[in-house]
């Protein structure tokens, strides 16, 4: 037992002898770079043109083929989505199997075979995949495009075109093509009801004999092959696929703004604003720079730990998630920078400031080196773990291809990525990060968004669903059917604590404090029914500004003048109510809906007021005052009421805003009195 345990304590002081060695407030010396090793590629062309590149990789008894036609994108005119069409009715039945003959076949394989319209794909464990090639090679060279599967297809992407009619997103992305790259570029074409009705069953083989050709095309194998057996197993499938000339279309290059303006579309139905900064540019992979954009975009909007996402998420609660994102493009000018967000109506004017501000932050300011360590390692990272999946080695390997990289592209990717610096990536946002000349893709609810919008310096032009130009929405809502400004009223009498209790009101006593300038005031109000008003305002306990009416008449005294009510002032006292003036507007007009602070608010008007109530609670929350200067020039004063709370029953707002020229007098009720504290000596 002894021995045991003098051998256990021997182990545990090694073990502290050890740790004691390791000075843990330091960090570990990196390691080397991963060497990244891709399966090398074996390549050969069919006399066709087919292009074939074969990776092997033997890790697992699999193997994938990926069909990539690589034509030039082109315009499909009136009959946008045709090509579409074509891909989703390749393989659905051929000269030598059916249709259902075709999928029970791969079902019984495991395999899968997908078609599209720029190529085709199939996977399935090494001893089936002869067969499983054979069935995709045969829909890519025999597919029959019947008259039914035909119907079909048209009848699903019309119900699909549908139901994103009212899809805001998805009217986001297309309106943003539309207006970047222009209505004739392909990449600004869009298909809709008109188009798909449009095109015919000959229309589809037209495209397909047309476009749909080998001479310009990609097959990539990948994975536990022999490239002996699978050259002549390629050869014997796919050289009796006849090649064609294949024409071009010519369009203009997209162009950025001259300078920074909003697109806005109207979508009445979006309970957040899709916000989308974009511009184009002629990033390629492969150019000098391409790291350096990578890296700059990892930094500004990459992730849930870069700048936008922080930003407008982490610290203002704007969103879910704020991203950017860049393409590259080998096509003149048609990568794209976006950086974007989904928010809040309410914040859509101040998340577009914030946004541009990252952008113009990145722009011009260096990162920190943290920052570009931080960026570098997560993209090294993801690009170590990518690069073991058999499907990134194949799509390395054509990218090899398409775009003439050298050999050793993505065998250098990690040192190149390290040996990007700040300096580099401030260039690359300069260069590609266009804040100056970005267009801001607004769809939204122009009710919710547009007033605060139109308080930013952008200016703003207005497109329907379909990218055309339009005139600036209606700002205001339909009005329900019998909704009229006396049910309005009553809903608020009902909201503050019923009519009955209302009328029971005979005097009110109410005492409110502000602040001007740092100036304590005092006002008090005082009302009897039905129409006796004096409002009294004091600073420091001198009465400043006096305001009664008695019934009869009426005076003001300010600064030791006195001034008697005009007949015109006399009359307008006479008709109101001094207790509860909402009761006199039941005889005014409701004028329309529109939204107030994010809610919806009926407005009233009545004489030269207009008077918002929550079309929720009922509440009133505010007044518009209109009176004329002397030299006829109309001046509005707005009154804001909230914070109601119940005395004797009924609510009041104990909050009350008022903007009188440049002031703003926030004045809180400290007191209310009914039904006592007011005698008929209050109105001499």
């Amino acid at each position: 037992m002894k021995t045991k345990i003098l051998s256990i304590i021997a182990v545990i002081t090694m073990s502290f002898a050890t740790n004691a060695q390791i000075d843990r407030s330091k960090m570990p010396t990196p390691g080397p770079d991963p060497v990244v090793k891709l399966g090398s590629a074996e390549k050969f062309s069919l006399n066709n043109g087919l292009t074939v590149i074969m990776v092997e990789n033997h890790k697992l008894p699999r193997v994938s083929a990926t069909l990539r036609i690589d034509n030039k994108p082109y315009l499909e005119g009136n009959i946008s989505g045709v090509s579409g069409m074509m891909g989703s009715l390749l393989g659905r039945g051929t000269t030598n199997i059916s249709k259902d003959d075709f999928n029970e076949k791969v079902d019984f394989l495991g395999a899968s075979v997908s078609y599209y319209s720029t190529g085709a794909s199939a996977r399935s464990l090494k001893k089936y995949f002869p067969e499983v090639l054979g069935l995709m090679a045969d829909g890519v060279k025999n597919s029959t495009f019947s008259q039914e599967e035909f119907d079909k297809e048209k009848e699903v992407t019309l119900e699909n075109l549908k139901s994103t009619e009212k899809n805001v997103p998805a009217i986001a992305g297309r309106v943003q093509n539309i207006l970047v790259y222009g209505k004739n570029h392909p990449y600004g074409e869009f298909t809709s009801k008109e188009t798909i009705n449009a095109i015919t069953l000959e229309d589809v083989k037209n495209n397909y004999n047309t476009y749909y050709k080998p001479n310009n095309a990609y097959l990539i194998i990948v994975g536990d092959i022999n490239p002996k057996e699978t050259k002549k197993l390629v050869k014997d499938l796919f050289e009796g696929w006849q090649k064609g000339e294949i024409p071009t279309s010519t369009y203009p290059a997209p162009k950025n703004l001259p300078t920074s303006a909003i697109s806005f579309v109207n979508m009445p139905n979006a309970k957040q604003s899709e916000i989308s900064v974009i511009n184009t540019t002629d990033l390629t992979l492969g150019d000098k720079d391409y790291y350096a954009a990578l890296l700059a975009n990892k930094i500004l909007g990459g992730g849930g730990s870069a700048r936008l996402f922080n930003n407008l998420r982490e610290d203002k609660a704007y969103t879910y998630g704020s991203y950017s994102g860049i393409s590259q493009s080998r096509e003149d000018n048609t990568a794209t920078f976006r950086a974007t967000a989904s928010v809040r109506n309410m914040v859509t004017d101040s998340a577009i400031v914030e946004i541009k501000k990252e952008i113009n932050k990145i722009r011009y300011q260096k990162v920190t080196e943290k920052e570009l360590q931080d960026a570098k390692e997560e993209y090294i990272g993801g690009f170590v773990m990518d690069v073991q999946k058999p499907a990134t080695a194949a799509s390395y390997a054509l990218n090899i291809a398409l775009y003439d990289l050298p050999e050793d592209f993505y065998a250098n990717y990690i040192k190149n990525i390290n040996s990007v610096t700040v300096g580099d990536v401030q260039n690359a946002a300069i260069k590609y990060f266009r804040g100056d000349k970005a267009r801001i893709m607004v769809t939204g609810r122009g009710i919710d968004v547009l007033k605060n919008l139109e308080k930013t310096d952008y200016v703003i032009s207005y497109f329907d669903k379909e990218g055309n130009p339009t005139e600036k929405p209606e700002m205001t809502m339909p009005i329900p059917e019998g909704m009229t400004a006396e049910t309005v009223v009553n809903k608020y009498l009902d909201a503050i604590g019923g009519k009955d209790k209302v009328m029971a009101v005979k005097t009110t006593m109410i005492v409110s404090n502000a602040t001007i300038q740092g100036t304590p005031l005092v006002m008090t109000m005082k009302a009897a029914a039905p129409n006796k008003s004096s409002q009294e305002i004091a600073v420091m306990g001198n009465v400043m500004q006096k305001t009664v009416f008695n019934g009869a008449t009426g005076y003001s005294s300010a600064r030791g003048q006195k001034k008697d009510m005009t007949a015109e002032q006399i009359t307008k006292a006479k008709s109101g109510n001094a207790l509860f003036s909402d009761l006199a507007y039941s005889a005014g007009k409701l004028l329309r809906i529109e939204p107030l602070d994010g809610k919806n608010a009926y407005v009233l008007g009545f004489n030269d007021k207009e008077v918002f109530y929550d079309a929720t609670t009922g509440l009133k929350v505010k007044e518009i005052t209109t009176t004329k200067t002397p030299d006829g020039k109309e001046v509005k004063t707005p009154t804001v009421y909230s914070d109601y709370k119940e005395v004797n029953g009924v609510k009041f707002p104990h909050a009350i805003g008022i903007k009188s020229g440049p002031m703003n007098l926030d004045f809180v009720v400290k007191e209310i009195k009914i039904n006592e504290g007011v005698s008929d000596a209050d109105f001499n």
